[in-house]
């Protein structure tokens, strides 16, 4: 039985998802008590729907990391692709501030992370024959993602890079890809709907359809702070 059936597409509107349940959580939840109470506690351990749906959350980096290695790879105009990155990562600043009290050096958005990490695979590609000036390269790009303290900082940048050293090996790529991230044994759930990934593009066909789902991170981000207004 072939269990490979989700595309491209599929993964991104997975991850969307959980990104956005996640988002709403933290921004709306938070100051509601009725959802932030526990209606379950066993062995000091609190369930509340605020808690479920932080946990799902966790599941959209891993998919949006394994995109980025996947756009990367299969992208016929790199330069192109890292731009387009870029430029949602500054425009996304703008509702990232405003649903995180503004501007300041200590908090950015993912992405950024993501951006970060597509550069170091493109790194990788040029200088895979030249391991000391790979070598330095990354690591000084990975103490600049911690530095930078964008959304997931170092050990997001560290996990794409280790999506794309390890894309050949799914089981060794979800046994360190749990390790890496926060709520580790939640974040690996990402790797379910990773392992069904068959390798084609999907339903999103045309220009409009591919960047909507740029359009739809600092979108999102947006109406969330003005629901946060009107209800908190």
């Amino acid at each position: 039985m072939n269990y490979r059936v989700l595309t491209g597409s599929a993964l991104k509107l997975i991850a969307v998802t959980t990104m956005a349940i996640d988002h709403a959580a933290a921004f709306l939840l938070c100051e509601m008590d009725s959802f932030v109470e526990p209606f379950f506690i066993y062995h000091h351990h609190e369930l509340s729907w605020y808690v479920i749906m932080r946990g799902i959350g966790r599941m959209a980096f891993p998919i949006f990391a394994f995109l980025i290695v996947e756009g990367f790879v299969h992208t016929r105009n790199r330069r192109r692709y890292g731009w387009s990155l870029f430029a949602c990562a500054l425009i996304s600043e703008i509702p990232w501030a405003l649903t995180h009290q503004g501007f300041h050096l200590m908090s950015h958005n993912v992405m950024f992370t993501l951006l970060w990490g597509y550069l170091a695979l493109c790194a990788i590609e040029r200088w895979r024959e030249d391991y000391w000036r790979l070598g330095l390269t990354l690591m000084g790009m990975l103490a600049i993602a911690f530095l930078f303290h964008a959304d997931y900082n170092g050990p997001g940048f560290a996990f794409i890079v280790m999506l794309y050293a390890l894309r050949k090996h799914l089981l060794l790529q979800t046994l360190v890809g749990c390790c890496m991230l926060p709520m580790k044994w939640v974040a690996g759930l990402a790797f379910i709907p990773i392992s069904m990934y068959n390798g084609h593009r999907g339903f999103i066909h045309g220009v409009m359809a591919k960047y909507l789902f740029y359009v739809f991170y600092p979108a999102h981000l947006f109406v969330l702070w003005l629901l946060h207004r009107w209800l908190c």
